[in-house]
């Protein structure tokens, strides 16, 4: 196994395990961290995920010897190849949980789309970052769906076809991550930023992740419509209401 998958009540950890190459991903792990992500998606114990890296790595983004078989092959099994490479970012985009991105070390390419999948992403001040591909001839195609609406069209376009390396410090600064701290308190800040997201209502983060989303993607009058629907919906839930007496009682609601 390549991922590893642990659980501490409510919070479930998705490791990366493949630190002799920095944790870079071969057809192997991307199957399986898609299958992770699906069933924790689907799993009603689980209201956080935290996405990190085994040893001094987070993610070297695609294994160089994944990524040179691929040259051998064909048209229809190269698409092939990156439809299952877009599935597992699109699994991790589209869970209903909170992800939160346990930054240890280097993300580069692919790795970097991953922390861009994140809803939540705290990075080690030692960390780099990166969106090497145009250096070896490829492009960050897949993971542009993603990293785009992270840091928008500007940056990303930048780092796009620089290729260059960045810092954690920046990374912040362009909202690709949204905290930095030294390495030895980054257990402890996700630790306490994991436990703060288990006080927030489950059924209201995937409603608010969906309102992103569609707000992001539509057209003006089609996302004001869906924002109208969507709040009349969540106000006459039982999730609400509870939350409601809960709040009005100073008492705790049932999910914290």
């Amino acid at each position: 196994m390549t991922v590893s998958v642990t659980r501490d009540g409510s919070i479930a950890m998705v490791t990366l395990d493949r630190p002799n190459v920095h944790n870079a991903f071969d057809a192997a792990t991307i199957e399986e961290m898609r299958i992770a992500f699906e069933s924790l998606s689907g799993d009603p114990g689980v209201r956080v995920i935290v996405l990190t890296g085994a040893g001094e790595s987070f993610c070297a983004g695609g294994d160089m010897r994944w990524m040179q078989s691929a040259m051998e092959l064909s048209f229809e099994k190269n698409m092939a190849d990156a439809s299952a490479l877009a599935a597992m970012f699109e699994a991790i985009w589209m869970c209903p949980k909170v992800v939160l991105g346990r930054i240890n070390g280097a993300a580069i390419g692919g790795g970097a789309g991953l922390v861009a999948c994140c809803d939540l992403a705290i990075a080690a001040d030692t960390a780099r970052f990166g969106f090497g591909e145009v250096k070896i001839g490829l492009i960050p195609a897949v993971i542009a769906q993603y990293v785009v609406p992270k840091i928008g069209v500007s940056q990303a376009r930048a780092l796009f076809v620089s290729g260059e390396r960045f810092s954690a410090e920046r990374a912040f600064e362009i909202g690709l991550i949204h905290g930095v701290v030294p390495p030895d308190e980054l257990d402890a800040t996700v630790r306490e930023i994991a436990q703060r997201c288990l006080t927030s209502a489950p059924e209201a983060i995937v409603a608010s992740k969906r309102v992103v989303d569609v707000v992001w993607e539509s057209e003006r009058d089609a996302a004001r419509r869906f924002v109208i629907e969507m709040l009349a919906r969540v106000r006459t839930s039982d999730e609400a209401r509870k939350g409601i007496s809960a709040f009005k009682a100073r008492r705790r609601p049932p999910w914290a």
